[in-house]
């Protein structure tokens, strides 16, 4: 059997290019011999709809582009991810591939375990069938799954289904399983991804083909590496990472030689997948450039690496704005760098603003000390003038603060916050400096002197980040068990941490929330991203 895995990049909504981008994938690989072409799920609404599926229309104009797409199929038969209408009771929707061919009526099978954890909420939506069902294609007993179906419960977060689907279609009869997934990006999962459904395959000694959708929706981002793996768990079959690409995999008959699978390590699948991210963002939101600031400080450099790559540097617009704290590498090094990538900066001084602002706020602070107030002005009147910049030449602003600091609130409100993208506030600090030190592999984009220096957000004489914080080799280790582990203050202690600084850190992850609340969209690159898929109350009393 030889299967066409149409990769492809669906934006959320747009049916006429979703649509468009289905049927050339598919006359592509119709045409170069595929028995049947398989599409990501959800492939023609883009994944994740949300509540767009509650307008009145939405899944009806779906279903509308779906019949369309239907009248210039052929012979070959096209899969493809949709929703559906549940005419019976429960919830409105149903998570559907329909599987097309000229000459024989739709059939539908539907997704059957539906993932409510993280960042998905499918059981808000869909319902899932009674029961599962092979379907003949192309002269094969076929199990088609979506997504969740074909992950087995090791591999998930705890024991959250009742049902096999993969297993009670082998039990059927199938003889090889195709799934069409979305199945979102973080780091290490492409290579879990694939061990998972390896060890499926030889389990249930069926050879499964998996097709992942790629491109960036909101905070998600699909890393595509779609594959097909063989009986025995074989790889037979890889796409590329973070691209769209249409490839055909001939399974079985005659047997396919298997193939090393390859994954990238971590510092390039996370700069890949920043990249994409932001710059499907952007498009897909309808912006051209960006504007940041640079500080001469680690998080603005590899913000504005990822930006060039995404936009083009042509595209990118830095900005350095000094005060009387400024370091003189805060400018030089800007400057440095911005000419390194081939984007502009501009150096827009802001003593004259935050000594006019002092000076206008002094008969109401008469008699205090200068504290935090004042060097909170500083990132404000930044702020500002980013956002000016924004406004006046149609850049979308992104904002340079890593996931450590957002964590505990090492960052300011309407000041260095401001922004329509987070592009690394999902990437802890230890991982910037390693992802910096990647970047200059091949020779020096971000100045060495900017990842050698202690970092500082320069709002006071002298100031360093760990005058405030714990170093970042202690601080990001703990953060990782409390947010993405989920672990209590004894279980952290016990993992060899200093009680008051772990006390600390849970003490400010928990006062921030209400920064978090306000902070604009991230990309998510880890197990448990600030905002999308962490729910926390803002206003709430739990301590532990």
């Amino acid at each position: 059997m030889r299967i066409g895995l149409a990769q492809i990049n669906p934006t959320v909504g747009d049916f006429a290019g979703n649509s468009a981008k289905i049927c050339r994938a598919y006359d592509d690989l119709a045409a170069r011999g595929a028995d049947v072409v398989l599409t990501p799920e959800l492939a023609l609404t883009g994944y994740p709809p949300l509540d767009l599926l509650f307008k009145s229309r939405f899944v009806s104009d779906n279903l509308a582009a779906l019949a369309a797409i239907e009248a210039k199929v052929g012979s070959v038969p096209l899969i493809v991810g949709h929703v559906d209408v549940n005419p019976g009771p429960g919830r409105p929707f149903r998570n559907a591939a329909a599987v097309l061919q000229r000459g024989r009526p739709v059939r539908n099978v539907f997704k059957s375990l539906l993932p409510t954890y993280d960042v998905f909420d499918e059981a808000r939506y869909f319902q899932p069938p009674t029961s599962r069902h092979t379907l003949e294609i192309a002269g094969t007993v076929c199990g088609v799954t979506i997504c969740e179906d074909v992950w087995s419960r090791q591999y998930l977060p705890h024991e959250l289904y009742d049902c096999d689907p993969l297993a009670d279609l082998v039990t059927q009869g199938a003889k090889i399983i195709l799934n069409l997934s979305a199945s979102p990006f973080e780091i290490g999962k492409p290579r879990r991804r694939f061990e998972m459904l390896s060890a499926r395959a030889r389990t249930h000694r069926i050879p499964i083909a998996y097709c992942n959708a790629v491109g960036g929706n909101d905070q998600l981002v699909f890393d595509g590496n779609s594959f097909a793996v063989s009986d025995s768990g074989a790889c037979l079959a890889q796409l590329a990472p973070f691209r769209e690409e249409n490839a055909i995999v001939e399974i079985n008959a005659p047997p396919s030689p298997a193939r090393a699978a390859v994954f990238q390590c971590e510092e390039e699948e996370l700069f890949a997948s920043l990249v994409l991210g932001t710059r499907d963002y952007l498009a897909k939101c309808g912006f051209k450039t960006a504007v940041l600031g640079l500080s001469g400080g680690i998080d603005s450099a590899v913000t504005a690496v990822i930006a060039a790559h995404a936009l083009g540097p042509e595209n990118v617009v830095g900005v350095t704005m000094p005060t009387r704290y400024s370091s003189d590498g805060s400018v030089s090094d800007s400057l440095q760098l911005a000419s390194a990538l081939g984007i502009k900066c501009l150096t827009i001084p802001i003593e004259k603003s935050f000594t006019a602002f002092k000076e206008q706020m002094a008969p109401c602070f008469t008699g205090l000390p200068e504290d935090v107030t004042e060097e909170n002005m500083q990132p404000r009147i930044r702020g500002m003038t980013l956002m000016a910049l924004s406004n006046k030449f149609g850049h979308i602003l992104l904002t340079t603060g890593n996931k450590s600091e957002l964590a505990v609130g090492y960052c300011t409100l309407y000041g260095d916050m401001c922004g329509g993208l987070a592009v690394i506030s999902d990437v802890p600090k230890i991982l910037i400096y390693r992802l910096a030190r990647w970047i200059n592999r091949e020779r020096e984009i971000i100045p060495e002197a900017t990842i050698t220096k202690p970092p500082s957000a320069e709002l006071r004489p002298g100031q360093r980040d760990q005058d405030t914080l714990p170093p970042y080799e202690i601080l990001d280790p703990i953060l990782e068990l409390l947010i993405e582990d989920h672990l209590s203050v004894d279980e952290i202690v016990a993992r060899g941490f200093d009680r008051e600084t772990v006390r600390w850190v849970v003490k400010n992850v928990a006062r921030n929330e209400y920064k978090r609340a306000q902070a604009v969209p991230g990309l998510k690159v880890t197990s448990k991203a600030f905002g999308v898929g962490r729910k926390v109350p803002v206003a709430q009393r739990y301590s532990e």
